[in-house]
């Protein structure tokens, strides 16, 4: 077995670190390139090293797990910095790394006449310098860290854009419905602390067993179900599930290649990781797979329509992030623990692979965001056309491509699956084909064919939505034009993987050695991944037997359906759309999901906060506590001073009514 150094794993993410620092601090003194060059240097050494890795641990069978430093000990509590290098982590450092890679690149020509091109390179290398630390964790308080380390970078990132009102409303809400999910991540590594009394991941999977037997105090609930549920509304914020999804549409306020940072392989996606490390925990709570499978199937389908009526290119992308990570979690749900890590990684390519050509888009458009105002663009941009064709294909799941594998993969680990919530999971990531196909090319017919309509733009942008603040790349007239080539290099580099990665790794990764030990399958009681076993035969077969499957036919259904509906009849949609006035205008409200939590869980966190204020501030401790001791104190004063008067009289007779009051009581006693 080859062995890894700690010395150079120490490198993957302190060289995006130091990039960061680099041009964060000196980012005047080296200059807008030294900036760049310093980051994407960085990047590119971690990549390097993480590829070098992953080859150890695929071919080699390296393995690493050790602590690097020990911090503290308390109450016998380990805590500590430390590295877990097995397929799962080295898998996760290539596609963090590669992607990163591809946005820092793509990045130069996006923001090169942003003012604050130093700070935003700063920013996303400290993203992925946070990433590398979450994956490569062996401790729970690492992975803590890390965790909360993206959060707080990606607030800095969707705000990036200060002066935007809808920028700084966006990073806020995506910064406080993140800390809702997080206050459940923390309880759930609480109270493993509190009974397994560790933090390492090793020891606390052998411990596991133990965890079974109890009971949560005061409640009949399994411990271990409590747990795994907590963990899991973590992953329910960062990784964007129902109903802690709102944050992630908003946070397209945040410039295009966050967006591809963000929502394609990295924070979005942390919780996917988490809970397929947690294995060995979530093999045992029946309970809490169906906590997960429900919520998943309800994110997959219903934020998959949303998606239909997005006019905003980025949105659409987002809201299809939405459903593929509902898809991944789904997955999970049913034990497909590699099956939802395989989709993980395909769709980080293709993901980061359309969003990045949204960019490209919209520089094209001079920042035109809105779908109704493109058409015909291909003949204007092929290189972006191509690339978002490929991107598409591979959402969709079209057979061959790298997302058919991993989606076709979760559709049927659903349908093996024998939990009760998975009939509706199936129905779910079923019809949701329908809907992504649908979505997915009524943007690509309207953005790259039909009628040009940029010339007169039917829908005219408002001025803070039109652009991206920095600047208009030169072109004085607004006819579209392809991106430059540091936009277009990443789109070829993201939509080789996005082609070809799903069929040549599905072998080894999901039916090979690849997480051999890593992830824990109990196929007794969860026989999804060994029911797919037997199935699978290579990749090329699946492939050809995909063309007679319903995953397909649904693909094809949702392709042809948006062709007639936006490029032959325009008026059909139109029609549907009056029709079916109330369900849009439900869907155009997102479900009133922002309504109820503006108007009843922030009214009623305002009016707890305004009653404890005026009860528990004004009246409790500043009148009754403050001010009460206080006129306390001054009344026992003034009636003081009434028996002080310094006339020698009063006090002579005071001590003789004293001396008479005494014995009047002695006498009458005895």
């Amino acid at each position: 077995m080859s062995e890894l150094s700690a010395s150079t794993l120490i490198a993957v993410p302190m060289a995006p670190l130091v990039g960061a620092i680099a041009a964060g601090l000196f980012g005047k003194t080296i200059g807008r390139r030294g900036s760049h060059v310093v980051t994407i240097l960085g990047v590119l050494l971690s990549f390097v090293i993480s590829a070098l890795t992953l080859k150890a641990v695929a071919l080699e069978g390296a393995h690493f797990n050790q602590t690097i430093y020990e911090w503290m000990t308390v109450g016998g509590v380990k805590m500590e910095v430390g590295f877990l290098i097995d397929g799962l982590s080295a898998m996760m450092m290539c596609v963090v790394t590669f992607v990163s890679l591809m946005v820092h690149i793509y990045t130069i020509g996006y923001m090169h006449e942003d003012p604050g091109y130093q700070r935003f390179f700063s920013y996303i290398s400290l993203f992925t310098f946070s990433m590398l630390m979450l994956v490569m964790s062996n401790n729970m308080l690492q992975l803590f860290f890390g965790w909360e380390a993206v959060g707080l970078v990606s607030y800095l990132l969707i705000g990036f854009w200060f002066t935007k009102p809808t920028a700084v409303f966006a990073n806020m809400k995506a910064f406080l419905v993140n800390r809702v999910g997080d206050f459940g991540f923390i309880l759930g590594i609480g109270l493993i602390v509190a009974y397994a009394g560790t933090l390492n991941y090793g020891e606390v999977f052998a411990k596991a067993p133990e965890l079974t037997q109890l009971v949560f105090p005061g409640q009949n609930w399994a411990l271990i179900t409590v747990i795994c549920i907590c963990l899991f509304i973590g992953a329910m914020g960062k990784s964007a599930q129902f109903p802690l999804h709102v944050w992630l549409p908003d946070s397209m306020e945040g410039p295009t290649p966050i967006s591809a940072l963000i929502h394609a392989a990295t924070m979005v996606t942390a919780g996917i990781f988490m809970v397929a490390r947690m294995s060995p925990l979530y093999e045992l709570s029946d309970t809490a797979l169906n906590f997960v499978l429900v919520i998943g199937s309800i994110t997959a389908l219903f934020m998959g329509f949303l998606g239909i009526i997005q006019n905003d290119i980025k949105r659409v992308v987002a809201y299809s992030t939405l459903s593929q990570l509902g898809y991944m979690t789904v997955a999970l749900g049913v034990s497909a623990y590699s099956v939802g890590v395989f989709h993980l990684m395909t769709h980080a390519f293709f993901k980061a692979l359309l969003f990045l050509a949204a960019g490209s888009v919209i520089i094209g458009m001079h920042h035109d965001q809105d779908i109704r105002n493109m058409g015909g663009l291909w003949k204007h941009m092929k290189v972006t056309w191509f690339t978002s064709l490929i991107g598409s294909l591979a959402l969709i799941g079209t057979p061959f491509f790298s997302g058919f594998y991993s989606k076709d993969s979760i559709i049927e680990a659903v349908e093996a699956s024998h939990l009760p919530g998975a009939h509706f999971a199936y129905f779910a990531v079923i019809v949701g084909v329908f809907v992504t196909a649908f979505y997915s090319f009524r943007m690509f017919f309207l953005v790259f064919h039909g009628k040009e309509r940029f010339h007169h733009k039917p829908f005219p942008p408002e001025d803070d939505h039109a652009h991206d603040d920095h600047g208009d790349h030169g072109h004085g007239d607004h006819t579209p034009h392809e991106s430059p080539w540091v936009v277009t290099l990443p789109l070829v580099l993201l939509a080789i993987p996005s082609l070809a990665i799903g069929g040549l790794t599905i072998g080894p990764m999901l039916f090979g050695d690849f997480f051999k030990g890593v992830i824990t399958v109990d196929e007794s009681h969860h026989p999804a991944m060994h029911e797919l076993a037997e199935h699978f035969h290579n990749a090329t077969e699946m492939g050809l037997h995909a063309f007679m499957s319903l995953p397909f036919l649904l693909a094809l259904a949702g392709v042809v359906t948006a062709y007639v509906f936006y490029l032959v009849a325009p008026s059909i949609p139109a029609a549907i759309a009056r029709v079916l006035k109330p369900v849009i205008t439900i869907m155009e409200n997102k479900y009133f999901m922002d309504w109820i939590n503006e108007n009843i869980f922030a009214a009623g966190a305002r009016l707890l906060g305004r009653g404890l204020w005026k009860v528990g501030d004004v009246a409790l401790i500043d009148g009754l506590i403050v001010n009460g001791s206080a006129r306390l104190v001054g009344a026992f004063g003034a009636l003081t001073r009434l028996l002080q008067t310094g006339y020698l009289f009063q006090y002579a007779l005071v001590m003789i009514l004293g001396v008479l009051a005494f014995m009047t009581w002695f006498i009458f006693k005895n």
